[in-house]
């Protein structure tokens, strides 16, 4: 199980829609959500809001694990986040992990992959751009 100080600092959204924190890999957290009626859209299908905003709290939570283990706890701000759906979410849970390819003083830029079943053929992914004030 993820260790309770990454779970505690998921949004109330990201509760909301049943956002998880699976497992620790590589020192990043993996978020899951299980298909439901709160993220469902179209009938068997997840709906584009849930999956950015599965991509948007991975995104999140990764940047805040390298943060704080670097002693920094900045307030974190979108600047700008990009999301690619790639195929249709199914009615199975999906996982999403997020890598920091940038990081600077002020400003953080994420990559995020969000898969189900195979992880080699993600169903979104998202590019972010995070003011860290």
């Amino acid at each position: 199980m993820a260790d309770q100080h990454t779970h505690d600092h998921l949004p109330a959204y990201a509760r909301s829609l049943g956002i998880q924190v699976e497992r620790i890999e590589n020192e990043l957290p993996v978020l899951t959500v299980d298909f439901g009626p709160n993220v469902e859209g179209r009938p068997g299908a997840f709906h584009g809001g849930a999956t950015a905003g599965l991509l948007e709290n991975a995104g999140y939570a990764a940047l805040r694990s390298v943060l704080l283990k670097e002693g920094r706890e900045p307030v974190l701000k979108p600047i700008n986040i990009t999301v690619q759906y790639l195929s249709a979410g199914k009615q199975k849970p999906t996982f999403a992990l997020a890598r920091v390819t940038r990081l600077g003083r002020r400003n953080a830029n994420l990559s995020v992959e969000a898969w189900q079943d195979d992880r080699g053929r993600p169903i979104a992914a998202a590019v972010m751009n995070i003011l860290m004030a």
